[in-house]
């Protein structure tokens, strides 16, 4: 079997999960992301796959833990 690699990536309006090249969907927080990359990855696990998952840390996209807009810092 082969390698399914799933990336988390920040994009200006958001993240995507990159794979096999591409980043069809876009989703509001990292968490979002991470969760879809997850649930990607749980069926190429059952079909054999090597499975590696990377999530970026509190230093990309928008400085927050979860990638979301602190609300907190919100006007």
């Amino acid at each position: 079997m082969g390698l399914a690699e799933y990336m988390i990536v920040s994009e200006p309006d958001g993240w995507t999960v990159l794979h096999d090249g591409n980043a069809p969907h876009r989703y509001d927080t990292k968490e979002a992301a991470f969760e879809a990359a997850v649930a990607a990855a749980s069926l190429a696990l059952r079909q054999g796959h090597e499975i590696h998952v990377s999530v970026p840390g509190r230093d990309a996209g928008n400085k927050t833990a979860l990638g979301a807009q602190d609300p907190q810092s919100v006007p």
